[in-house]
């Protein structure tokens, strides 16, 4: 592949302001740079902690926790305690006046 001479580095930068505009270009090169920025920061504390290494105990495995009890449904838990107190035939609540033969 040939160099790149001024020509054709004139050409593309050219190209490219017209592509993106001069009002991107700016905010495009602050974002990069910030981009940057944070890379070489964090490249940095990596190497940093290759060379300070720290023994550390491997993680401890942790006890399930124990279940809880299914609980009813508030709904269900309020109809059950209104009708504690009717008598019941076979799980169904029998009510006054009802005989509950079918007829």
């Amino acid at each position: 592949m040939p160099n790149l001479g001024t020509p054709e580095l004139l050409i593309i930068a050219f190209v490219v302001i017209l592509l993106f505009g001069s009002k991107k270009l700016p905010e495009a090169a602050r974002s990069v740079g910030r981009s940057l920025r944070i890379f070489k920061a964090e490249t940095k504390g990596l190497s940093q902690d290759d060379e300070n290494p720290t023994v550390t105990a491997p993680p401890q495995a942790q006890p399930a926790p124990a279940p809880r009890p299914i609980e009813p449904a508030p709904a269900v838990a309020a109809a059950q305690q209104a009708t504690a107190g009717a008598p019941s035939v076979n799980g169904h609540s029998v009510t006054a006046g009802d005989s509950g033969l079918q007829r």
